[in-house]
C-alpha cells in the first residue's frame, strides 16, 4: 500500500502557466525534460503547492494564493532564501533549486523545490501503517527532538541574523495579536479582551532567548522516512519562521496538540495523531523540551495559552473575511464557532493557573 503523501488534481481556478514555467526553469539550469503532469497537494491554507512530474523526475512548486496582493503575508522569496541559508545546517529543509521574482512567468513569485519523497502525517495516519505504543512514542520523540535541534543552530553561523527583530518578540507578540484579534472581532464572536489583559499582566519580563524559530512547527509539517516511519527526513512551510523565543514556538505547537483526554470538541478540530496511545501529553512535551533546552521557567501555562490564543485569532481573523463576503467558501462558515470555543478553553486555563492546577 502507498504510504506517501499524494498530489490530486489541480483545483480549478488554480492552474498554472507550465509552458512559462517550463521555460524559466529550462533557462534556470535545471535538468528536465519534456512537458510536466500537473498536480497539487490538497492541504495548506496558505501558500499554494504543487508537484511538477516530469519523465525524468519530479519537483515541487510553491506560489503564493490566487488574488493575494500583500506580498508581506506571502513572501515567497523570502521563503525561499531562508531555506537556501538553512540547508546546509539544518538537512531537513528542501533544497531549493530557483527563485523566480518575474511575475511574466506565473503573475507571481514562486520557489521550485527537490520533492522529499514520504509520509505526512496528518490527522490520522495513513491507512497501512500502524505503530505500537512504543513506536508512536519513538515517534513522538524524533519530532519534538527536530524543533529542539532547529532551535539550537547557530542563526548568526547560518547567515540568519537579519531575519527578525529577535530580543523582545515575547512582548511584539502579545501586542500585536491583541490588535489582531480586536480588528477582527465581529458581532457574534467572543471577547478576548480577559485572555489578552492576562496575557499582557503574566509575560515573562524577557525572552527565554533568541533562536530560529518555525512558528508553524506540527506533524502534518514533517515527513517521515517510507521504509522507517519513525525516521523524519523533511521540514515543511517555513513561510512564517523568524527570530523569537523558543519557548514561543513550543506554546505554538502545543496549541495543535490534541491528546487523548481531551474533550470531545478539542479532538473533533484535531490536524495530527497527537491522540495515539504511546504519544506525550502537553505536560510531558514542555517538561522533555525544557530539560533538553536547559530551561528552568515558572509559568509554562503563558506559552500554552498564547498560542490557543493565536491559533483562536488566526481562525477568527479568516471568518472575519467570510463574515464580511470577502470570501464565500461555506466551511468557514462555522469558524466563529471554534473561535468562541478556543476563548473559553483559555479563560478555563487561566482559572486553572489561578488555583495552582
Amino acid at each position: 500500500m502507498d504510504l506517501l503523501d499524494q498530489a490530486r488534481a489541480v483545483r480549478p481556478g488554480e492552474e498554472l502557466p507550465l509552458d512559462r514555467i517550463s521555460a524559466f526553469l529550462t533557462d534556470a539550469g535545471i535538468p528536465l525534460s519534456g512537458t510536466p503532469e500537473l498536480t497539487q497537494f490538497p492541504d495548506g491554507a496558505s501558500n499554494l503547492t504543487y508537484l511538477l512530474k516530469y519523465p525524468d523526475g519530479e519537483l515541487i512548486l510553491r506560489r503564493p494564493p490566487f488574488g493575494h496582493k500583500a506580498k508581506s503575508a506571502h513572501d515567497m522569496v523570502r521563503e525561499a532564501k531562508l531555506m537556501q541559508a538553512l540547508h546546509p545546517v539544518y538537512q531537513y529543509v528542501p533544497k531549493v533549486l530557483a527563485i523566480c521574482e518575474d511575475s511574466n512567468v506565473a503573475d507571481c513569485d514562486f520557489y521550485v523545490m527537490e520533492r522529499i519523497h514520504g509520509i505526512i502525517p496528518r490527522k490520522n495516519l495513513p491507512k497501512g501503517l500502524t505503530l505500537s505504543e512504543e513506536q508512536t512514542r519513538t515517534l513522538c520523540l524524533n519530532v519534538i527532538d527536530k524543533l529542539i535541534e532547529l532551535h539550537q543552530i547557530d542563526y548568526q553561523a547560518a547567515g540568519l541574523q537579519n531575519l527578525g527583530k529577535g530580543a523582545g518578540y515575547v512582548q511584539r507578540q502579545v501586542s500585536g495579536w491583541a490588535e489582531r484579534s480586536a480588528q477582527a472581532k465581529t458581532d457574534n464572536s467572543a471577547d478576548f479582551s480577559e485572555v489578552v489583559a492576562w496575557l499582557q499582566q503574566h509575560q515573562p519580563a524577557q525572552d527565554a532567548a533568541t533562536c530560529l524559530i518555525h512558528n508553524d512547527f506540527r506533524f502534518d509539517n514533517v515527513v517521515l522516512n517510507p521504509d522507517n516511519p519513525l525516521e523524519v527526513i523533511g521540514v515543511l512551510d517555513w513561510e512564517m519562521a523568524t527570530l523569537g523565543d523558543p519557548l514561543m514556538d513550543l506554546g505554538n505547537t502545543l496549541a495543535y496538540w490534541a491528546q487523548s483526554d481531551d474533550d470531545p470538541i478539542f479532538l473533533s478540530m484535531r490536524r495530527q495523531p497527537t491522540h495515539l496511545p504511546g504519544m506525550l501529553s502537553r505536560t510531558e512535551v514542555m517538561a522533555y523540551y525544557t530539560e533538553k533546552m536547559g530551561f528552568e521557567i515558572s509559568n509554562s501555562d503563558f506559552y500554552v495559552i498564547f498560542g490557543l490564543f493565536r491559533l483562536a485569532i488566526i481562525i477568527q481573523q479568516i471568518y472575519y473575511r467570510y463574515h464580511h463576503g470577502q470570501t464565500k467558501n461555506p466551511q468557514f462558515a462555522g469558524f466563529v464557532t471554534i473561535t468562541n470555543y478556543l476563548q473559553q478553553r483559555c479563560l478555563a486555563l487561566i482559572n486553572n493557573h489561578s488555583q495552582g492546577k
